[in-house]
């Protein structure tokens, strides 16, 4: 009797790259001409990205920088969490998130798609921040896989093929 063959979807974001795209960030903050005088600057708060300048234009802009950087370093923006411009005293601040792991809502979201659209015979049960999916066919996972990439709403990984 053959066994079920697994994988595991996750959603993971490799922590040292977020670190070099916010300290490159900074650099090029410091040293373009077009953010001189603006007071423009991005740092960590705790688990949030904090950037801040004096106009909202400047805000999206040092967004825009580290966006390129983290796409520069294989991250993808669908784990960017970056929210609106919004004036504190004299400067406008823009707080953004990395978003890891699968949050409940978005794991039942994947787990109807795969029931809906994936091949007959795959299950996937959740198991806390991740999904498990089994079948006794590795063609049939490899569907399942090739479906997930599309998902558009997290950015998926998939490890743990067996």
């Amino acid at each position: 009797m053959a066994s079920d063959s697994t994988f595991d979807v996750v959603s993971k974001v490799d922590k040292q790259e977020v670190a070099n795209a916010l300290h490159q960030t900074q650099k090029e903050v410091a040293q373009r001409y077009d953010f001189k005088g603006v007071g423009a600057e991005i740092d960590f708060s705790g688990e949030n990205i904090l950037l801040k300048a004096n106009s909202e234009e400047r805000v999206k802009a040092v967004l825009d920088v580290f966006e390129s950087k983290l796409i520069k370093r294989g991250i993808s923006l669908k784990s960017l969490d970056a929210g609106e411009p919004y004036a504190s005293g004299k400067e406008y601040r823009l707080e953004a998130s990395i978003k890891e792991g699968i949050a409940q809502d978005l794991a039942k979201k994947i787990n109807k798609l795969i029931r809906d659209e994936g091949p007959k015979g795959v299950k996937s049960v959740i198991q806390g921040d991740e999904l498990r999916v089994s079948s006794k066919s590795r063609d049939d996972l490899q569907a399942t896989m090739t479906l997930l990439r599309s998902f558009e709403e997290a950015d998926l990984q998939f490890v743990n093929l067996r």
